[in-house]
């Protein structure tokens, strides 16, 4: 038997501006546009979750999982100081790709109440954010533990109408590959070690909406 409990919220909490469902509708970086990846980041008092699934790939092949990105963790926002904008940080405890060589950190700025726009503090990007409607809460972070109250390894974010689910696996640092390359994706380090598939593509990740087909 397993149940849910919820996770503990930071000491510092995202301030309820940030909360909800945020749709990315641009990503601007030196080498061209991308309006057309389904990205979206969910954020609750304290925890995110994020899933990104670019135009053309079926998440239910092998080759299809590994172009996936998808993480959570813990969110901080710092900053915002002498007209200087937030800095928002996303801490990940769990990542469908390898380990980042940089921190993932944006500069926040609200167009409006809804309508966000991130950019890189470690990279050259700009982000458009807009916030689903239906998605202003109430918000849980909850993960799933056994009859010894030991982590199975599944997590649950949920925001108004719209839940993320993710299963991560059996998958632990120690999987990944010894001679793992700065900012290598999942699917290179698959080229090279095919064999490691039923390990690093043992995941499942799912945003739904109240509503949606099951």
């Amino acid at each position: 038997m397993t149940r849910w409990i919820d996770l503990p919220i930071p000491e510092h909490p995202v301030p309820p501006r940030y909360r909800g469902v945020w749709q990315r509708t641009l990503l601007q970086t030196p080498e061209g546009r991308d309006t057309t990846t389904r990205v979206h980041w969910l954020q609750t008092e304290g925890w995110h979750a994020d899933l990104r699934v670019p135009a053309g790939v079926d998440p239910d092949t092998p080759a299809g999982r590994a172009q996936l990105q998808g993480f959570c963790g813990i969110t901080r926002i710092s900053g915002g100081h002498d007209g200087q904008p937030e800095v928002c940080t996303w801490h990940r405890r769990w990542d469908i790709q390898p380990p980042r060589s940089t921190p993932d950190a944006g500069h926040m700025v609200f167009e409006t109440p809804d309508r966000l726009i991130e950019t890189g503090v470690h990279a050259q990007y700009l982000e458009v954010w807009e916030r689903l409607p239906g998605s202003d809460g109430p918000f849980r972070a909850l993960a799933q533990v056994d009859d010894q109250g030991d982590p199975t390894g599944v997590w649950r974010f949920e925001a108004g109408r719209y839940a993320l689910q993710l299963r991560g696996g059996s998958r632990s640092a120690a999987d990944w590959p010894v001679d793992l390359q700065p900012d290598e994706t999942l699917a290179q380090v698959l080229q090279r070690h095919p064999a490691l598939a039923p390990v690093l593509l043992d995941f499942e990740l799912r945003l739904k909406a109240e509503g949606d087909a099951p």
